[in-house]
């Protein structure tokens, strides 16, 4: 079968090839059939080794396709069942499940260290224990997700990652209060996905900042009310807020440098939702006064901050209400072979979701 490969790390491009085999099925697993898949900045972080990824390994973990087959031991879930890819499952057992924090649950990540797929060279990884550019793919039964009929295929791979991340941060993270004001420090998918969840909880001034024109004048149209350049931050932040700073700010960029000014744009007693993901040698640095002193809550958002059934739920629910743009935020679309043509729709910023439909 087909797949998009990255030999090494820190390699720029993809190779896509036809002698890969997703391997691993078995009991408790289920062999899906691939159907969409979106480009996240966390694949891009993977492949330049800002995100620890064994190689070589297949990208992608934003995907819904169709189940072509279940192992011994699956309930619930039958072959031609409508799904998309959950890349952290629950067990349902651990400590952090059984407190009802379900996306702290760490048995997802042990996937990621064992290959589920082969070349005839020898094993491959697929990113996140998923590896969704690509034809077929082999996982736990409890990353498949049923989704109902009326769902197409882009728009569940969306809600797979970016959305439930960038809704559940200022929904459940940071629980946005109304008539608040907030910033949003970096506009692609997940950025533009905090936005609308920012809107839906009621903040009265949302700014979103973004070096990309494009992203920004799109920002205005799921619902920011001022969209600026990162220079242009802090004349906003006097204009918006008097210069005392926002109620809320998101970064969702993945950088210490972006994160302190987050910080620094936050009001005395506000928060900062750090929602980008980063680099394990990527230090913030704050000083104990600040932090005793300013009073400002650091609240990380992992996966969107909440049970992430309950959070697909929610954003099927709200994208059939018309509260949420989910469409829109496809603003590219490119067959497997073209995969690299995202990656540069990616590194440039001109794409707020590229899907590769395969």
């Amino acid at each position: 079968m087909r797949a998009a490969v990255l030999h090494e790390i820190g390699q720029d491009k993809l190779e896509v090839l036809d002698d890969v085999e997703a391997t691993g099925f078995g009991p408790g697993k289920v062999k899906i059939r691939v159907r969409a898949t979106g480009l996240c900045h966390s694949d891009v972080s993977a492949m330049n080794g800002v995100l620890p990824q064994p190689a070589p390994f297949i990208p992608g973990h934003e995907g819904a396709g169709e189940i072509i087959d279940v192992g011994d031991g699956v309930t619930g879930l039958s072959q031609g069942d409508r799904v998309l890819l959950c890349w952290l499952p629950a067990c349902g057992t651990c400590p952090a499940c059984k407190r009802g924090q379900a996306q702290l649950c760490l048995a997802g990540f042990m996937n990621a260290g064992t290959p589920n797929f082969k070349r005839p060279g020898g094993d491959v990884f697929g990113f996140a224990g998923t590896g969704t550019f690509t034809e077929e793919v082999v996982v736990d039964a409890g990353c498949a997700v049923p989704i109902p009929d009326d769902v197409p295929f882009d728009i569940a791979a969306l809600i797979g990652c970016g959305v439930t991340t960038g809704l559940g941060a200022a929904i459940n993270t940071a629980d946005v209060a109304a008539g608040s004001s907030v910033a949003v420090i970096g506009c692609g998918g997940v950025g533009i996905s905090a936005i609308q969840g920012a809107r839906l909880k009621g903040a009265a001034q949302i700014i979103a900042v973004d070096p990309v024109a494009s992203r920004r004048e799109a920002a205005l149209r799921f619902g920011a009310t001022e969209a600026v350049s990162p220079d242009e931050l802090a004349d906003a932040k006097q204009r918006v807020t008097a210069g005392e700073g926002f109620d809320y700010v998101f970064e969702v960029v993945g950088k210490s440098a972006t994160a302190r000014t987050a910080y620094e744009t936050t009001r005395r007693g506000g928060t900062l939702c750090i929602v980008g993901a980063g680099a394990l040698d990527d230090f913030l640095q704050l000083n104990m006064f600040e932090l005793f002193f300013d009073e400002k809550k650091i609240l990380p958002s992992m996966y969107g901050g909440g049970d992430v059934l309950t959070s697909y739920e929610r954003a099927i629910a709200l994208w059939r209400a018309g509260r949420i743009d989910l469409e829109s935020l496809i603003t590219h679309r490119v067959q497997l072979p073209e995969i690299n043509e995202a990656l540069d729709q990616m590194r440039t910023g001109v794409a707020l979701r590229t899907c590769i439909e395969i």
